[in-house]
């Protein structure tokens, strides 16, 4: 089974969300988009601008906790435009 990691972005926000999951992404967009408790909750129109897939979840979580210790959004940017690696 495939895990991901995946970057969404809100325009109406102008914020993005780094997660990662074993579901299908696009139950999972669905799911963000969904009205429910948390930060993504808040807006309904995220979109999916990067994923990487992994073969274990503990993968896909460390390169995920590597994105958010950035705290960079010019690097974050530059890894959706392939410009960086994790």
């Amino acid at each position: 089974m495939p895990f991901y990691v995946y970057i969404l972005r809100s325009p109406s926000l102008d914020r993005y969300y780094i997660g990662h999951t074993g579901d299908d992404l696009s139950q999972r967009l669905r799911k963000h988009n969904s009205n429910h408790k948390g930060f993504t909750g808040k807006v309904d129109d995220w979109t999916i601008v990067y994923t990487k897939m992994y073969p274990t979840k503990t993968a896909a979580y460390q390169a995920e906790r590597q994105i958010k210790a950035w705290k960079s959004r010019k690097m974050i940017e530059q890894l959706i435009a392939g410009n960086k690696e994790i």
